[in-house]
């Protein structure tokens, strides 16, 4: 009941919740983006979605504009504006996600949403069913994450969390989420 109906209800209500109480962070972010180069405020990005079905990830632009698409393991190779370094820093860049979440897109809790050149991933996660479930804007794998982890560990942890979904594993992982945001942030 709770994967049906409730998780669903969930993120209405939390996402919806989140995007007044964070307007005024997300807006200034918006124009800080947008006064350091004069592009675009929102990047925009065809990921895997539920079932395999593409859907657009929203996210605060952090590198300059016309940068090519990488994966997140690659943006190492690419050049980060000054407000991208804190945005990023901060993971005020994943806040239009929330918009994501409030339209269906994405889920607060689910596998990261990958690219579809990461056909490996894709793979495996098809494979062990996490390709049923929403895209999060956080994961098991992200709560339980060290930089630079195999796809083999991610889809492993995404396959963990498609095969027991439930209110108290979200809490858990949300909750886990606030903590993983306190710690030091890694160096861009």
């Amino acid at each position: 009941m709770y994967r049906a109906v409730f998780k669903r209800l969930l993120d209405i209500l939390v996402s919806g919740a989140a995007l007044v109480v964070l307007s005024p962070i997300m807006l200034l972010t918006a124009l800080a983006v947008k006064m350091e180069d004069g592009g675009p405020a929102l990047f925009r990005q065809k990921r895997v979605g539920k079932d395999e079905v593409p859907f657009e990830v929203m996210k605060f632009r952090s590198m300059p504009v016309n940068t090519s698409n990488v994966p997140s393991t690659r943006t190492d190779q690419l050049r980060i504006t000054k407000i991208g370094k804190f945005i990023r820093r901060t993971n005020l860049d994943e806040l239009p996600q929330l918009i994501n979440i409030f339209r269906g897109d994405m889920s607060l809790v689910g596998p990261r949403p990958a690219f579809f050149a990461q056909e490996e991933l894709n793979r495996m996660r098809r494979e062990n069913g996490a390709l049923s479930c929403k895209p999060g804007l956080s994961g098991l794998a992200q709560v339980n994450s060290y930089d630079g982890m195999p796809e083999t560990e991610k889809a492993r942890w995404d396959g963990q969390y498609a095969g027991n979904i439930t209110f108290a594993n979200d809490l858990r992982i949300i909750f886990k989420t606030f903590g993983y945001l306190t710690r030091r942030p890694p160096v861009y």
